[in-house]
């Protein structure tokens, strides 16, 4: 089971790694919703973790807030 939690994670570095530097930093939460992501998929494993990630990025605009959000 904790090897699921690391496909998505794998991709989430990938995607830092190769994609993110052409980005300007742009995320309004610490930490950024990448590192959200991969927290919760640490923690919650594959199902709980989507469902906190894909929450997290729908709150990602200028008006779903700012500020300090950790993965509780």
């Amino acid at each position: 089971m904790f090897a699921l939690r690391k496909v998505p994670v794998f991709f989430i570095k990938i995607y830092k790694l190769l994609l993110s530097p052409f980005f300007l930093p742009a995320c309004r939460f610490e930490p950024s919703c990448s590192c959200y992501a991969e927290e919760a998929y640490m923690k919650y494993g594959i199902f709980k973790g989507t469902f906190l990630a894909v929450k997290r990025l729908l709150r990602c605009n200028p008006f779903g807030g700012k500020g300090y959000d950790p993965v509780e």
